[in-house]
């Protein structure tokens, strides 16, 4: 054996772990994260490409007492919004994560997530109650002990968002190098206006996401729910 295509091989099945067990989890151990593990994943997730090297990404982590607040401010925000939903004027995202209007494929796809986890939770479609409480993991991080936060300068233009989400993407894979898991949150948006005053970001600052973070909860049923991909022919168009 070529001990050299051997370590290739090797390298090559650790990448695409890496890549393919990453999925969204949605219970996590309570079992706490060192920050040297999160400084270092950090790090190594900046060798993210950017644009003139602009490196537009901006992150808070929040663990403990900081991240508790957190969840007790937003989840009572988002109760209100239920009990009041004129309230949602004040909940507004500072930029659009979705369409405006759902076409094909999309909202088939769109469609077959939802209802497949809320399928597998045992909620139906009309279950308001169980509907809410469930989007309200979220505003827990799914129990994870560590929330990020992610926002970036308004000046900036959309390709950064391009930058941006090698960054995350680099993020979550290092999390599955070292035997974590991630659930990458666009919910987190609209409550902009609590979080940027308690992470103490600026108003220049816009919300780009959040993300739990930690040792997921294998046990538990949810984490059972992985979403499908379509086949690589279907979004690729080859050119000879």
């Amino acid at each position: 054996m070529n001990p050299t295509i051997d370590s290739m091989a090797d390298q090559i099945a650790v990448v695409e772990s890496a890549i393919t067990s990453r999925m969204s989890a949605r219970a996590f151990t309570q079992q706490e994260v060192p920050r040297s593990v999160l400084q270092h994943m950090l790090e190594v997730a900046s060798r993210a490409p950017s644009g003139t090297n602009t490196q537009p990404w901006k992150v808070y982590v929040l663990q403990g007492a900081s991240r508790d607040a957190l969840v007790a401010k937003v989840c009572a925000a988002h109760d209100a919004l239920r009990a009041n939903p004129a309230l949602v004027a004040d909940y507004q995202e500072e930029y659009d994560y979705y369409p405006e209007k759902w076409v094909s494929p999309y909202i088939d796809r769109r469609r077959e997530n939802g209802w497949s986890l809320y399928g597998l939770l045992g909620i139906g479609k009309g279950d308001k109650d169980k509907m809410h409480a469930q989007h309200q993991r979220n505003f827990r991080f799914f129990d994870a002990p560590v929330g990020l936060m992610f926002t970036i300068d308004r000046v900036m233009g959309r390709g950064s968002l391009v930058d941006y989400g090698m960054f995350l993407q680099n993020l979550m894979v290092l999390a599955r190098a070292h035997g974590l898991h991630t659930c990458p949150q666009a919910a987190w948006n609209g409550f902009g206006g609590i979080i940027k005053p308690h992470i103490g970001a600026s108003a220049d600052e816009m919300m780009l996401c959040g993300m739990a973070l930690g040792y997921a909860n294998m046990s538990d049923p949810v984490n059972v729910f992985h979403t499908p991909r379509v086949d690589v022919n279907e979004f690729t168009k080859w050119l000879d």
